[in-house]
């Protein structure tokens, strides 16, 4: 159980970091992080910290996309992570 928490913590951090070093880029007209490779991350449990982070930094918030898969895909994580802890308990 403790290698899971280890895990959501250090993908949501790496997201985080990702998502603000993409808006760094956007800001000097510099090459980008491809929104796969941002979808990727949210998708193997970055969504969290990836949202919380593009709402904090106003970084693709106009993307419909984003706004609404990232909360979608949290709400996925979190069920999924219940349904675990639930089995396990």
């Amino acid at each position: 159980m403790r290698y899971l928490e280890i895990y959501i913590c250090l993908i949501n951090v790496v997201a985080i970091i990702v998502c603000i070093v993409d808006k760094i880029k956007a800001q000097r007209k510099q090459w980008r992080i491809s929104e796969k490779t941002l979808f990727s991350l949210a998708a193997i449990g970055g969504a969290f910290g990836m949202y919380l982070t593009m709402i904090i930094i106003r970084h693709k918030t106009k993307h419909r996309s984003f706004m609404v898969a990232l909360p979608f895909m949290f709400l996925v994580h979190g069920t999924l992570l219940l349904l675990f802890l639930q089995r396990n308990a």
